[in-house]
């Protein structure tokens, strides 16, 4: 096997030959053809291209509190919206490992608009941990007991599965009806733009 391409063929001379002329700092030396054809030497360089990460301080973020009126508005367009504000993609600082984002005020939000038949048909699901343990109920019924809780979960399904996501979560703050005790903050009002349905 010392022919063609065995142990002592021309294919091992010439790597022989490129690692004796790197170690010698010249150029190698060409070395006959190889089964591919001619050999031809190659040099490349890399430029190093990085970029670094931003990563805006807590001076850089500063935190605006908005109020979204959920009447008519659907619910999936409605939380995609809030989960923007949240997590605060809206802004130039925006980076996806820092909680820039504002806090979001939704009020009105049992008079939240479900498309198609999802209000009979579609289901909220719950788990209690243990065997057996999951819970349905229709949305139907959710929106007549508990509306909060539909707007709550349609956002948090919009934000990230981990830590980060629920401390944006933590600034979403949902009231059934039109009033809500956070005058202090003095909120902006933030309108949704939607095609009528």
């Amino acid at each position: 096997m010392r022919d063609g391409h065995g142990r002592g063929g021309p294919f091992l001379r010439a790597i022989y030959s490129r690692v004796a002329a790197r170690r010698a700092g010249g150029a190698p030396r060409a070395v006959g053809t190889t089964r591919c054809g001619p050999e031809k030497i190659t040099r490349h360089t890399r430029r190093l291209r990085t970029v670094r990460t931003f990563s805006p301080k807590d001076s850089d973020i500063t935190r605006q509190w908005h109020v979204v009126d959920a009447s008519d508005v659907v619910l999936g367009r409605l939380a995609s919206h809030v989960a923007v504000l949240l997590r605060g993609k809206h802004k130039p600082i925006f980076a996806p490992h820092v909680d820039t984002g504002d806090f979001v005020i939704v009020v009105n939000a049992a008079k939240v608009a479900l498309s198609g038949n999802k209000l009979e048909q579609k289901k909220a699901y719950r788990h209690s941990g243990y065997p057996g343990g999951l819970r349905a109920i229709s949305y139907a019924d959710l929106m007549a007991s508990n509306p909060e809780r539909a707007v709550e979960k349609a956002v948090r399904g919009m934000l990230p599965k981990n830590t980060l996501g629920r401390k944006t979560l933590s600034k979403l703050k949902v009231y059934a009806g039109p009033d809500h005790p956070h005058q202090a903050q003095r909120p902006q009002p933030y309108e949704i733009t939607q095609i009528e349905q």
